[in-house]
């Protein structure tokens, strides 16, 4: 016989077996009356949680916030009042929420039995460039997500035709997010000629010569002891021949 035939024969003989012993034709009835009950409690609950405001969301919980106003966030959750927990679409919350300009990403939990976490990544300005709108914020991924005044310390850039598709301005902003924080924190303006003409004009009037965008670990573990040495231009364009002048 196949696995699952004595399966099914085990089960009719514990059947069985119960209809024999004294009282079994009734205990199996309460058997069956338990179980019946167990359904229609889980499905008038499941019910009551789905439709009613039993189960509603009561708190809405931000976290990582900064620069975007906490009551956008809220507008963007669109959570209807007395909604069920069951019924709110997560994703869907998130991704409106990504749709504001200065958040990178974001992530909406339920928590229950009535709280709605959103986590908040916003994002942060790593090089600006200036046009008769204002100073234009860019994050480490090349993204313009701010027309505004630039944050202390954040470098400028200089370069023909900025901008975030631009292949040269992406070059430049590749080049600092792999600067080693001591330097970044020194960083000016970059200068950006070109995809493999960058350079970094510091704020004590000296000048790193960086190049490409290529060969980015070298020339972050030579270019400080670099700096070390006397002189106002240090070029690390070719991490294997660096020079001092």
């Amino acid at each position: 016989m196949r696995p699952g035939g004595e399966r099914r024969a085990a089960g009719w003989l514990d059947r069985f077996d119960l209809l024999r012993r004294p009282g079994g034709p009734a205990r199996l009835r309460r058997v069956r009356l338990w179980g019946l009950l167990g359904v229609c409690v889980l499905t008038v609950v499941l019910l009551v949680s789905w439709f009613t405001p039993a189960l509603s969301v009561r708190t809405v919980d931000i976290v990582g916030l900064s620069a975007v106003p906490e009551a956008q966030v809220r507008e963007r959750l669109e959570i209807p009042s007395g909604r069920s927990m069951l019924r709110i679409d997560t994703d869907a919350m998130a991704r409106r929420v990504v749709s504001i300009p200065k958040v990178h990403s974001a992530r909406v939990q339920r928590v229950y039995p009535s709280t709605v976490r959103v986590t908040v990544v916003e994002r942060t300005p790593v090089l600006f460039f200036e046009s008769t709108e204002g100073a234009h914020l860019l994050d480490a991924e090349s993204v313009e997500f701010a027309i505004e005044a630039a944050p202390i310390g954040v470098p400028k850039l200089i370069t023909e035709l900025p901008g975030g598709a631009d292949p040269v301005t992406r070059a430049a902003v590749a080049v600092l997010t792999v600067l080693p924080p001591a330097l970044y924190i020194q960083v000016d303006e970059v200068v950006a000629r070109s995809i493999s003409d960058i350079s970094l004009n510091l704020h004590d009037g000296r000048t790193v010569l960086w190049g490409s965008a290529n060969d980015a670990e070298r020339k972050a573990a030579v270019v400080l002891p670099l700096l070390t040495r006397e002189g106002t231009v240090f070029d690390v364009s070719s991490p294997n021949l660096v020079t001092v002048k």
